[in-house]
This record gives C-alpha cells, structure tokens and sequence, in this order.
C-alpha cells in the first residue's frame, strides 16, 4: 500500500496503523491501549470536521484549526486540558504527514506553541452532602410527571447514584439496568480499557428509575436513554447536559462546570464519605488509576482540618 495515498484514501485504517506500529508520546514510549482508544475517538472527531468543509489531512489550514478549536471550546468545559491535547494530537500527526510525504507543513505547530499544561490541576467539582441530599429529593418522580419530566428525573438519578459518565449512559441499554430484583443494579459493560463492573443502585435512585420504565417500555437491547427524535440513536450530550444543568438549578447549585461529571464527582466522594478505600472506588468509576479519587479524597482531609 502506497502511504500517502492511504491516508487520502482511508484515513482512519492508516492512523490505527501507525498508531499501532510508530506513534508514540514525548517519551519516545508507545501509547497505554487507554490513550490509544482515546487517540483514535479524538482523530475520528477531527477527520469528520475536516470532511464537513470539504478538506483532507493532506489540505487543511490554519483557517480548519481555528474553526475547529473553536468548536472544541464551545463543547467542553472551560479550564480543562482538552483543547491542548487535541493540539498535541494534531501536530504529531501533522509532523508524521509530513515526514511521508501526505503535507508540505505542520499548521498545528504554532497552536502547540502557543499553549502549555496548566499549572495545577482544576479543584474537582462536587455536591456536598446536604446538596447530595437534595438533588436526590429533586429526583423523585411525581404523579403529574409527564415522559419528559420522567426522562430528566431518571437520567440524574443514574448519574448520581451509581456515577457512570456520560458517555457510559448514553450507551446503556435496558438490559443492563435491574431496578424490580431483590438487588437493583446497573452492569456497566467494557468500554475501551474499562473493565466490566456492577454497581449497586441506590434506594433513592430507585423510583425515578421505574417510572421511566413505565412512560418508555422498551426491548432488552433497546437503548435506555435514546434521542427525541429517533429510539435507535443515542441521547446527545448537548441534552445530556442540559437535563443536568437544569436539575442543578432547581436546586440552588451554581459552579463553573455544572455537567454530569459533577454527578460522578458526587457519587464517588459519597463512597469515600461512607469508609470505601480509594482503590474500591476507582474499580466502581471503571478507572485503572487512582487519580481522580485522590483528589477528591483530598477535599474530604482539607475538610476535615478545617473543621
């Protein structure tokens, strides 16, 4: 096969190639498989923008990067890292393309220059107990809920109670919820490195999620959330998003990032609150690494010293 040529002809074949066979970090070391999934998700997004203004990796400009970081900027939460990976990303790729013969320069070059990791890491968003208790009050269904209402109050209730991410629900299907067995739970299956997990649902999770089931009875491999407008298609996260942030609202919580991944937040920090160990809590979010859980272990101990 002809490099050059396979990247204009077949993209995404030609980057989990190289990936697999070249690419590698600063380090010179090759990419964990966690990176490699996450790489190639980042690559598929920025291909689809390219293709969507009738461009190719061999062609794209400056005027490209700039439409599509700003699209990157309006997506994602401010203060994250999201943006500087995706500019990383892109200008190894560039530099690779380059060194095949597929470009004659790296307009990614001068994004990277332009920026730089942050100094610290953003503090972790989170509901604090009382606030817990009454976003969980918040989703408790009422008579005169309609499908919607039912929809929304489900959707924070499994967000909250056994802290799945966005994308992990938006993927969830009917038969991996168990809500009328003598042990409700929530079997989140492999996603990438995550392993398989089974979490417990929470009794105050319990009730919104049945009244779901009874507005949107669905197949065992339906999907438990889908879009409005199309029951095979998953619920966006620009919905996503506002279902939360308007469960949020209601109850007086205002923060800088009000997604569900405060939602995950509190789910873990309420795990670390009731005696689990890091090490249970990372295994229950599906997480190989500790890091997340650190940092919020670290807001409890800040907590505890003030105190």
């Amino acid at each position: 096969m002809d490099i050059p040529i396979w990247w204009n002809t077949d993209p995404h074949a030609a980057y989990l190639a190289w990936q697999a066979t070249e690419a590698a970090g600063a380090d010179r070391r090759p990419f964990s498989q966690r990176s490699v999934v996450q790489h190639k998700a980042m690559f598929e997004r920025f291909v689809r923008h390219l293709s969507q203004r009738n461009t190719t990796l061999a062609t794209f400009g400056a005027e490209h990067l700039d439409s599509f970081f700003g699209d990157v900027d309006n997506r994602c939460t401010a203060g994250t890292t999201t943006r500087l990976r995706y500019a990383k990303l892109i200008d190894r790729l560039c530099r690779h393309l380059v060194d095949v013969d597929v470009r004659e320069s790296n307009p990614a070059a001068i994004f990277v220059a332009s920026a730089a990791w942050p100094d610290s890491e953003p503090e972790p968003l989170f509901l604090d107990p009382v606030a817990d208790i009454a976003l969980q009050a918040h989703v408790q269904p009422d008579a005169i809920d309609d499908a919607r209402v039912a929809r929304n109050r489900a959707v924070v209730a499994l967000l909250l109670g056994v802290g799945i991410s966005a994308a992990e629900l938006r993927t969830t299907r009917a038969c991996h919820m168990i809500v009328d067995g003598a042990r409700p739970h929530l079997r989140v299956p492999k996603r990438g490195p995550r392993l398989e997990r089974i979490v417990a649902l929470p009794a105050f999770s319990t009730p919104a999620l049945l009244a779901w089931q009874r507005h949107h009875p669905a197949s065992d491999e339906a999907l438990l959330f889908s879009a409005p407008s199309a029951a095979d298609k998953p619920i966006n996260d620009v919905l996503l998003g506002a279902i939360v942030r308007d469960a949020l609202d209601a109850i007086g919580f205002t923060a800088p990032d009000m997604s569900p991944r405060v939602l995950r937040n509190t789910f873990a920090r309420r795990l670390l609150l009731a005696g689990r160990t890091n090490d249970e809590v990372s295994r229950f979010l599906g997480l190989a690494s500790q890091r997340t859980v650190t940092r919020l272990r670290a807001t409890i101990e800040v907590g505890a010293l003030a105190t």
